[in-house]
């Protein structure tokens, strides 16, 4: 761990962002060049104090999910993000296989879109990150871990509560694009892969899967318009529009309705009530 090259990269990167890179408003009384200490540690969700001791090359080698929270705040771009890793004592994550680190370039969007739902997904369907509205639509599903992080995962192996965010007639058009959109992510990554380990998985739990994954459909494809059901509000229908990666690895979805409809009423009611107040299901 090369402590003075870590604290020299963490502060010329904090300091070489304003806040309405990273979506955080503009205070008019600001004085601070770039971003501030608690700022970059709220976006990582650590504590200032680890970050500042980090600064001030006195704290702990911090652990690779630390690193890789680190370089999602700070929107590192792959070569920066390997290079933190280095420093920091630690290998570079392999970039043949899924990462969580999310491409800059799909933050900077994602920060701008706060009235409507948008979320950033992996090639395995794992949510790594989303806005409010999001997160008032879909649920958090930051606290699952390993497969279960993956709604195609979920989709087989859950799904009285996956499925019960779309209607029922839409449930076999969205099984066939679960499995198309893993045997894309499998073609890629490989059988000895995390895609490899999840096609296994659920080739052994789910008989409609298997049945499904035998027909070879490829595809990455997401539908254009469709109707999501909410706990409380009801149906939702909503037009989606996907921004993937040059690699097509990670995939911006955001959600829009059109104007004046009820569906366009019930995402600003998304917006103005938040999860807390609509007793969303947290899961």
């Amino acid at each position: 761990m090369d402590r003075d090259a870590l604290a020299g990269f963490l502060v010329s990167r904090r300091n070489g962002l304003q806040p309405s890179d990273v979506g955080i408003p503009t205070g008019a009384r600001r004085r601070t060049t770039g971003l501030r200490r608690e700022e970059v540690a709220q976006l990582a969700t650590m504590s200032t104090d680890y970050y500042t001791r980090l600064e001030q090359r006195r704290g702990p080698q911090p652990s690779t999910q630390m690193l890789a929270a680190l370089a999602r705040a700070l929107r590192l771009t792959a070569d920066e993000r390997d290079y933190l890793f280095r420093i920091a004592g630690h290998s570079a994550p392999d970039r043949m296989v899924a990462s969580d680190h999310i491409a800059p370039g799909l933050l900077r969007v994602l920060d701008r879109l706060t009235g409507t739902p948008a979320l950033i997904l992996s090639a395995l369907g794992e949510t790594l990150t989303q806005n409010d509205c999001a997160r008032a639509l879909f649920g958090d599903t930051g606290h699952l871990t390993g497969m279960e992080r993956s709604a195609i995962y979920r989709w087989f192996v859950h799904p009285d509560d996956e499925r019960s965010r779309y209607p029922a007639d839409d449930h076999e058009r969205q099984s066939r694009a679960q499995v198309a959109s893993l045997r894309a992510a499998y073609g890629v990554m490989g059988a000895h892969s995390r895609a490899g380990a999840m096609v296994t998985e659920l080739l052994r739990r789910s008989s409609e899967f298997a049945a499904l994954w035998d027909t070879h459909m490829v595809s990455r494809r997401f539908e254009d318009h469709k109707i999501l059901l909410h706990p409380e509000l009801g149906a939702i229908e909503v037009d989606c529009q996907a921004l993937f990666t040059e690699d097509e690895t990670q995939v911006l979805l955001v959600l829009t309705a059109a104007p004046r409809t009820d569906a366009a009423g019930k995402i600003e009611l998304l917006n103005v009530l938040g999860t807390q107040q609509l007793g969303l299901d947290p899961r």
